[in-house]
């Protein structure tokens, strides 16, 4: 068994070993950051990128003799160490610089980051070094599109095949759809727009009324959809109705299909949102729930004016459904009914193959078309029924596959929450943890909400948050599967 899983691991490495030398070149953006405001976390970037590019030096060496063109499964394996182990190494800077703050603690701020869920433990962020509020929302931005799609890229250019990454990789059940005849180009088409949205996020930002500094760090999360802000009362900081509309709207953006947005843009047609099966549904639901939220805000006073009540619920409905967690006020302190129904948003709102988080809206929608079948077949249970989406008849190894996922998504989020129950969290919180971690929303309610930080969890909790985070980023089977015997076997 030993020697099957050296053989299956060590081309792995190899491969992942070039993906750790590019991860070190990414802590030279906040080094240069750190040299533009001489802040005192200078020194830290350093460290960071030697310790980082020698370890994945000589991970390159030592498995050398060992390489060879990665199978299918290998993909998942590389994934599965991509998002659990460059966490390990985005924590050097913040360990270096920020006194008594647990490896457990940093380590769930960086896979938070890099998961683009958003939810943290540090507070008197408005004190950090420049730098270190610029490499936590820099990992939101970088995770965003996910650095497995950035790296396949580069890794043909060293004889290494990319589609079984990209698909091992890529959010959502529609995995075999190909934008460009060869993944690299698809790869390179998906970081090209990824790239162009956000400088325009950036512009609008700045031209809003943020500082250039605080547009670029924000711009980064937006797109990424993670919340990570450089000021600890997030948007409420800025207090400004212009700033909240840009992240709506581009919150919206990022919360579509990418595709979608590669397509539009080669085609130089909007006929690609029209044909998406998601987008549509997308912003009709998140929007009507903005309306309907102000509406039961309003009529129960939390806000006396109806227009302000739009405001808010306008904000941080389009914020939690897209699973990015921004807040410009303590939404917790609002009627249960509509921060819970933010939660239930964040659940499956955000489409596949956006930066979002969650089950996401095409396989809620095949659901309902599954269950509407169903009782069809009740009534008629000779008709042939077939499952459609987008006018094309779905085959039912898709839908198979859909129904598995959400018992393993159920199975998952109950086991969890009762682990947190069971060390004395109560239940909203807890549940509300879980959730906010598994759909990579970050902020819950009670004692992990909007107004407050997960510091106030245990090691043990925060361990628990920090696994749900990682199941919810690589969609539960990406990091099961390489826990099941047949995996291993040849």
């Amino acid at each position: 068994m030993f020697p099957a899983a050296a053989h299956r691991v060590a081309p792995v490495v190899n491969v992942f070993s070039t993906v750790v030398m590019i991860f070190a070149l990414t802590m030279a953006a906040p080094l240069v950051v750190s040299l533009i405001y001489d802040d005192a976390a200078l020194l830290m970037y350093d460290e960071a990128i030697a310790i980082t590019f020698i370890a994945g030096v000589i991970m390159r060496l030592t498995t050398m003799h060992r390489r060879r063109e990665l199978l299918p499964r290998d993909g998942f394996l590389l994934v599965f160490m991509v998002w659990t182990i460059l966490p390990a190494f985005a924590t050097l800077p913040l360990l270096f610089y920020i006194d008594n703050l647990s490896f457990t603690d940093a380590y769930f701020e960086t896979v938070s980051g890099i998961t683009t869920t958003g939810a943290t433990v540090l507070s008197n962020l408005d004190q950090l070094p420049p730098s270190i509020n610029f490499w936590r929302c820099e990992l939101v931005w970088l995770g965003g599109m996910g650095l497995i799609v950035l790296a396949v890229a580069i890794l043909p250019l060293l004889g290494v095949g990319g589609m079984q990454l990209y698909k091992a990789e890529t959010p959502g059940p529609m995995k075999d759809t190909k934008l460009t005849p060869r993944i690299t180009e698809t790869a390179k088409g998906l970081w090209l727009v990824y790239s162009g949205i956000t400088v325009a996020c950036i512009i609008s930002y700045w031209l809003a009324g943020m500082t250039w500094f605080d547009a670029v760090c924000h711009a980064f999360t937006t797109m990424g959809l993670g919340a990570f802000s450089t000021h600890d009362s997030s948007y409420g900081f800025f207090n400004s109705p212009l700033i909240e509309g840009v992240a709506i709207v581009f919150m919206l953006i990022a919360g579509m299909n990418f595709a979608t947005h590669f397509l539009a843009w080669r085609e130089s047609n909007p006929r690609p949102y029209r044909a998406d099966p998601e987008a549509g549904m997308f912003v009709l639901v998140t929007l009507a729930s903005c309306v309907m939220i102000a509406v039961y805000l309003w009529l129960n006073g939390v806000y006396p004016e109806f227009m302000t009540a739009l405001r808010y619920a306008s904000f941080n409905t389009v914020s939690i459904a897209t699973t990015t967690g921004y807040s410009n006020t303590d939404f917790n302190l609002w009627p249960a009914f509509a921060p819970l129904w933010m939660l239930f948003l964040c659940c499956f709102a955000s489409s596949s193959g956006s930066t979002g988080g969650g089950i996401k809206m095409v396989r809620a929608e095949l659901l309902v078309r599954q269950g509407l079948r169903e009782m069809v077949k009740l009534v008629h249970p000779s008709a042939q029924v077939p499952v459609k989406l987008g006018g094309r008849v779905v085959p039912n190894q898709i839908v198979f596959a859909v129904l598995a996922f959400m018992s393993i998504y159920g199975a998952c989020v109950t086991a969890m929450t009762f682990l947190l129950l069971v060390t004395g969290v109560d239940f909203i919180t807890a549940f509300s943890a879980v959730i906010a971690c598994i759909n990579n929303t970050g902020p819950g309610l009670n004692q992990v909400g909007p107004a407050t930080t997960y510091a106030i969890l245990t090691d043990f909790q925060t361990w628990v948050c920090t696994i749900a985070m990682l199941l919810g980023r690589l969609e539960l089977f990406a990091l099961l599967i390489i826990f099941t015997p047949a995996f291993w076997r040849r």
